[in-house]
């Protein structure tokens, strides 16, 4: 538990970009210390092979210099020809040869190529055996050809062996570097898969925050009150969750005092108000004749306005029940254009009697939603339509399904509503610069109130919107997605 509350967002992000770092700086180590490995080897293989090379030419080059000599030695084999300086001259040959030959055992060379030299330097004393045994005879000639042609031999064998070994060298040096290669190659692929699983569980987490987070906000956003807020992931981000959910529960507990409020404002005035209807009605059914005439009419007046103010008072409480009734909450799957046609039909009546033309784009929609709710959505804003358009008008309505989303349209030809009161006309109780006028003033003003609420229940908005280009009129949109869900 201590550790959840010290994962903070902060953290979260230090934690990922050290967890991302650490497996690219082994990388690199482990790269560096590899390369130079390699460069060391490189360079002690590239010292030995020119020590070797060097000393091999040498031998070899000895190795000529005592054939030379000897064959030198052999034809002055007569010793009234023969100077004593030239068996001399012979001996340092072949004390330089034997020199070399033991420099080049000492530079660690394989066992073949010892082999080589081994034979090499038996060569070599065959050749001197047989001379300094010939010297000590009369005859000086000697059969040694052969002699001079395997010291010749066992040079070039050990040339060639020697030149198979430098390219047998290098050759494992380059398969080396091949493997470091490679080796880094699926080493840096690893660690880097390591860096990049830990910062997609990073993501996934703050992600999942994140989203929790957006969907509260919206669900506070819609009105969408009932269902609880919590938030899991990093501390920070928990703390914001709970003050949602405290938003949440002071905006039910503000939701509650209004709706109780208009309910007991309504129910208050309910009881007095029909006190005084009933005393217009029976004041205006006892004035008879000319000297009662203002009286009754003072009478009639009372009752029409009293009318006005039950109507006020019933709007006032379906108004406060919209999200208090359980059966207002239940979801179904609804026909909005079998919906549309049968709202449209009910209508009928009020469409003649004004000689208004309805002109009709209407696509199957089906989405998830409250029929009641819905079907309340349509016929207020049909009924505004009616109201609001001249005789012999028209009115538009669009349905069709826009994706992820249900889009119903109604415009009329009535005298519209100003850009500047667009924001205002879906608050309870405000009425417009039109609406004020004689001709429209009817209704108390929550009808629009309520088509947003029920909007937002479906989780989706309503707007005024500007009349085509070729019309006037209000134009009203509405917006729900099909799921239900925002």
């Amino acid at each position: 538990m201590k550790f959840r509350n010290i994962l903070s967002l902060k953290s979260l992000i230090v934690l990922g970009f050290v967890v991302a770092v650490i497996p690219l700086f082994l990388d690199v180590m482990y790269a560096a210390y590899a390369m130079r490995d390699t460069a060391t080897l490189g360079r002690t293989i590239n010292f030995q092979v020119f020590e070797q090379t060097k000393t091999i030419r040498q031998v070899l080059q000895k190795a000529s210099d005592i054939e030379r000599k000897a064959r030198l030695f052999v034809l002055l084999s007569d010793p009234s020809l023969r100077q004593p300086y030239e068996q001399q001259s012979y001996e340092n040959a072949r004390a330089s040869f034997k020199q070399g030959l033991n420099e080049l055992l000492k530079l660690h060379v394989d066992n073949k190529i010892a082999l080589l030299v081994n034979e090499l330097s038996e060569k070599e004393n065959l050749i001197y055996q047989q001379i300094m045994g010939a010297a000590d005879e009369n005859n000086p000639e000697l059969p040694i050809d052969e002699a001079f042609q395997g010291l010749r031999e066992a040079s070039n064998t050990l040339s060639r062996e020697f030149e198979k070994h430098v390219d047998h060298e290098f050759n494992e040096l380059r398969q080396q570097s091949e493997s470091l290669e490679q080796a880094l190659l699926v080493k840096g692929a690893v660690l880097l898969l390591i860096s990049v699983v830990f910062i997609v569980m990073l993501l996934v987490v703050l992600s999942r925050s994140m989203r929790q987070l957006d969907a509260s906000i919206r669900r506070l956003g819609s009105g969408n009150l009932a269902e609880p807020i919590l938030v899991t992931g990093p501390s920070d981000l928990r703390y914001l969750g709970n003050r949602l959910e405290w938003l949440r529960t002071h905006l039910m507990e503000l939701e509650v005092s209004k709706q109780q409020f208009m309910h007991n404002v309504a129910r208050e005035i309910e009881a007095p108000l029909e006190s005084i209807r009933e005393g217009a009605q029976r004041l205006a059914d006892e004035a008879d004749g000319e000297s009662d005439r203002a009286r009754q009419e003072i009478a009639l007046t009372l009752c029409a306005n009293s009318e006005k103010l039950k109507t006020v008072s019933e709007e006032l409480v379906r108004y406060s029940q919209i999200n208090s009734m359980p059966e207002m909450k239940l979801k179904n799957t609804v026909n909005m254009k079998s919906l549309l046609e049968s709202v449209i039909e009910d209508f009928q009546p009020l469409l003649q009697e004004k000689s208004i033309a309805l002109k009709k784009l209407v696509r199957p929609v089906e989405i998830s939603g409250v029929h009641e709710q819905l079907q309340g959505i349509i016929e207020q804003l049909l009924d505004n339509a009616v109201k609001y358009s001249p005789v012999d008008g028209e009115i538009r309505i669009m349905l069709r399904d826009a994706g992820t989303q249900m889009e119903l349209e109604i415009e009329d030809e009535g005298p519209g509503i100003d850009p500047d009161e667009r924001s205002h006309v879906f608050e309870p109780f405000y009425r417009g610069k039109t609406a004020q006028n004689g001709d429209y003033a009817q209704g108390p003003g929550l009808g629009l109130a309520m088509v947003k609420e029920y909007v937002s229940n479906h989780q989706g908005k309503v707007d005024i919107i500007d009349a085509r280009e070729d019309q006037q009129g209000a134009r009203v949109r509405v917006q729900i997605p099909l799921t239900g869900e925002a």
